[in-house]
């Protein structure tokens, strides 16, 4: 694929970045408490008050990392509103044990849903808020400095490993009887996110003394879900790597599959048995089974026995499962030069980029039919924020700045 191909990618994803980044900094800053609306309909009015720590903390990370590191993004009104967001996570997101005008003592514990002011509506008993709220602490203590934020982002990654690896009762999610104990892919997924985060620049030896362990043992997790002789990835395996009976066991997920890859590779680095599987088991195969011959898409969930899925939505086209593909095959492409993912990029580029986003309006639609028509037009819920799209280009344009630069041959 030619050069000038390249850059006709990248000035697409630049000009659409530039045009997504907009649609959030118009629409979605709360200047009275802080904070983000995320529930935004098409136009970008918001339609719902309720703040999802998942997307708040997502959101200061997002801007975070482009105020940090992509020159055209290093302005005031980012920085400040990536501030007033991590302000208002510290002060809300952890629950209270109770007493006092403060609400007492801080868990560890963060809340899945808040009121516009800050008052907890709902609680899950995971560990994914958590997880977003280190994401943003860490990246927004890179931005400015601060190291008491620093330090309480790796107060709280403490108490995520404290919760998966030694004790889950601090989630509140108790061991009943008919219960299987489930490795979900998922989970060790967002732990290595966090390693690589925390690790970021603080040189190899740093990393190793504290992630080390922790990063090799998410690895081994997540290939524990390369099951059926190889041919398959599944979602959800037993905590000895084996498959599951039933639905769950059964249960294809191709968009985590192929984001598992690229957190795979990113970690893999010269490692050349590891890159080699992330590429071929967890970006081609799940590319493989998971895309729709008929329509184009990906599915967003399968069955490895080829049975319809209970999940009501298994057919559907979303938004979030593409742009983990986008960047899969480019990063791919970028550590193998095979060519033929860069062709696969290239077909998941013009499906995405003809289908989701939205040339009226702005941002990108998240839920399409099978057939590839908008089911929902909003551009923002409950699970979608300022976080997948905006990764996605933004990650695609570096992956591409870095194959366009000049050649050091003759």
């Amino acid at each position: 694929m030619s050069a000038a191909r390249l850059e006709e990618f990248r000035g697409k994803i630049r000009s659409e970045l530039d045009s997504v980044v907009d649609f959030w900094l118009r629409h979605s800053h709360d200047k009275v408490h802080g904070g983000f609306f995320t529930c935004l309909g098409r136009d970008g009015t918001v339609y719902d008050e309720l703040k999802y720590v998942w997307l708040q903390g997502r959101q200061v990370w997002m801007y975070c990392r482009l105020y940090r590191t992509v020159p055209r993004f290093h302005t005031a009104e980012i920085l400040e509103a990536a501030k007033a967001g991590g302000e208002f996570l510290r002060k809300f997101a952890r629950l209270s044990n109770g007493g006092g005008e403060d609400g007492g003592d801080r868990q560890w514990k963060c809340a899945f849903c808040l009121t516009r002011d800050g008052r907890v509506v709902k609680v899950q008993r995971t560990i994914f808020s958590e997880c977003f709220y280190v994401l943003a602490l860490d990246e927004l203590s890179r931005v400015t400095g601060d190291q008491d934020m620093q330090l309480e982002a790796q107060q709280m990654m403490e108490k995520l490993i404290f919760w998966v690896r030694e004790d889950p009762s601090g989630l509140g999610r108790p061991q009943l009887p008919g219960d299987t104990p489930t490795n979900s892919m998922a989970v060790p997924m967002m732990l290595l996110c966090l390693v690589q985060q925390l690790s970021e620049g603080q040189g190899p030896e740093v990393a190793a003394e504290q992630y080390r362990d922790l990063g090799s043992w998410c690895v081994e997790q997540i290939l524990q879900h390369v099951q059926r002789d190889g041919t398959a990835i599944l979602e959800n395996v037993s905590l000895k790597g084996a498959e599951l009976p039933g639905c769950q066991g059964r249960l294809q997920n191709p968009g985590h599959a192929l984001e598992a890859g690229w957190f795979l590779l990113q970690f893999a680095g010269e490692d050349e048995e590891l890159q080699k599987t992330a590429v071929d088991k967890f970006v081609e195969l799940p590319y493989k089974r998971g895309w729709d011959g008929e329509h184009g898409g990906l599915f967003y969930f399968l069955d490895v026995d080829g049975r319809c899925p209970t999940q009501l939505e298994w057919s559907m086209k979303l938004w979030w499962p593409h742009c983990e593909a986008m960047v899969a095959f480019l990063m791919a492409y970028s550590r193998t030069r095979r060519p033929q993912l860069l062709e696969r990029f290239s077909e998941v580029f013009q499906y995405t980029f003809s289908h989701f986003p939205d040339a009226g309006d702005g941002e990108w639609f998240g839920y399409l039919t099978q057939e590839g028509k908008v089911a929902l037009d909003f551009k923002g819920g409950p699970f979608k924020g300022f976080f997948h799209v905006p990764r996605c280009l933004y990650m695609c344009e570096q992956l591409l700045d870095e194959l366009l630069l000049p050649s050091d041959g003759p």
